[in-house]
């Protein structure tokens, strides 16, 4: 009898995912696609003729170290959280707000060096346009993620997140880390097909 009960307990518990973090893997999952499908053309764009060499700008690498050393922060953000460290938690989102802004504004600096290099996004070699898309649709993609560490960090100045309420958080952190993982992408395929 008793084992019955449990099995009768057991089905009432909930064994699916939260919605908001299913609808951010999903979203997620469409990203990689679409820069899936970009990576692809480019490859397949480089065999057609008028193909030149790309020249990637020096802020390409500096950024690469900000976003993976942003990842640090957001890291001790999450510990800190689970721990109930307010103080700790602010200072890490403060920390990773101001490294992914870093990040933004070191795109827009790419941009310039790659201005004087005569790599224009239009008028230009194709391989040109394909870099501005790239790491151009990636730095939107980083904006939103700024957008929402911002929330967050509002949130915590407010004592809303803690051990008991992780869920904002641990999204913020999941498309953070996501984030990094898709530029080390962008910027290692770039390295390899110049």
């Amino acid at each position: 009898m008793a084992v019955d009960i449990k099995i009768v307990e057991e089905a009432r518990e909930p064994r699916s995912m939260d919605p908001k973090k299913f609808g951010l893997w999903l979203f997620m999952a469409t990203v990689v696609m679409l820069f899936g499908a970009w990576t692809s053309a480019y490859i397949v764009k480089r065999g057609d003729m008028g193909w030149s060499e790309i020249i990637l700008p020096d802020m390409f690498w500096v950024n690469t170290v900000i976003i993976l050393t942003s990842s640090v922060p957001m890291i001790w953000a999450v510990r800190a959280a689970k721990q109930d460290k307010a103080e700790q938690l602010k200072i890490a989102l403060g920390v990773t707000t101001i490294l992914g802004i870093a990040f933004v504004v070191g795109q827009f600096l790419a941009f310039s060096q790659m201005i004087d290099f005569h790599e224009h996004f239009t008028g230009g070699a194709v391989s040109h346009s394909f870099v501005y898309v790239l790491s151009g649709a990636h730095g939107l993609h980083l904006i939103s993620g700024v957008v929402v560490l911002f929330i967050v960090l509002r949130a915590t100045l407010q004592g809303r997140v803690h051990k008991g309420n992780m869920n904002t958080l641990e999204m913020c952190a999941t498309y953070w880390h996501f984030l990094g993982v898709l530029w080390l992408y962008l910027f290692v395929f770039l390295l390899l097909n110049k």
